[in-house]
């Protein structure tokens, strides 16, 4: 018999983890994408991101989901994209890369990020900020070092990265719910 997740350390991302068009928050917008690099500065291939955020008019409840189901085999089609419900889920490819596509979020300048990694024992939550907030009471208590490591990087117009350390050096800031 093989092992069940319960009897071995994940993590484990079966069944529609991620899903098709898990990275489709909403349709065109911004595009947010980066790597996740673990303590040794490897790319981490088989990470699972999770993202909320709030609408570009500030509401964080969005629209309830938006997955599509095959008609016939009754398995998950992926996302239509139509609607924005404030949430996704991605995994890194062979390289740590990752990618989102979304809009900019109205009155809070950041995206919530939750890190499923293989050697987590919980996974670790984090934010992308899209801008640099001064009055974001978490940006405005972290010393310059720390805190760069929450913006991302603008390349082009409409076109993020943001980069998740999982330690060392440059490592980003994660946030306690505790």
């Amino acid at each position: 018999m093989r092992p069940t997740p319960s009897q071995t350390v994940g993590p484990f991302y079966g069944y529609a983890l991620p899903f098709p068009g898990g990275g489709e928050l909403a349709e065109g917008g911004l595009v947010v994408h980066g790597q996740v690099w673990d303590g040794a500065g490897q790319p981490v291939p088989d990470a699972l991101l999770e993202f909320w955020q709030a609408g570009p008019d500030g509401d964080l409840r969005g629209a309830p989901g938006s997955l599509r189901h095959d008609p016939g085999t009754g398995e998950i089609a992926g996302r239509h994209s139509l609607v924005f419900t404030g949430f996704g889920r991605v995994s890194t490819d062979a390289d740590g890369h990752w990618m989102i596509r979304t809009v900019m979020p109205g009155s809070r300048a950041y995206v919530s990020v939750c890190v499923f990694a293989r050697g987590l024992g919980h996974h670790l939550f984090t934010r992308i900020y899209l801008r640099d907030d001064p009055g974001d009471p978490l940006l405005g208590r972290l010393p310059p070092a720390r805190r760069a490591t929450l913006l991302a990087a603008g390349e082009s117009v409409g076109v993020y990265r943001f980069d998740v350390r999982l330690q060392g050096e440059g490592e980003t800031v994660f946030l306690d719910f505790g």
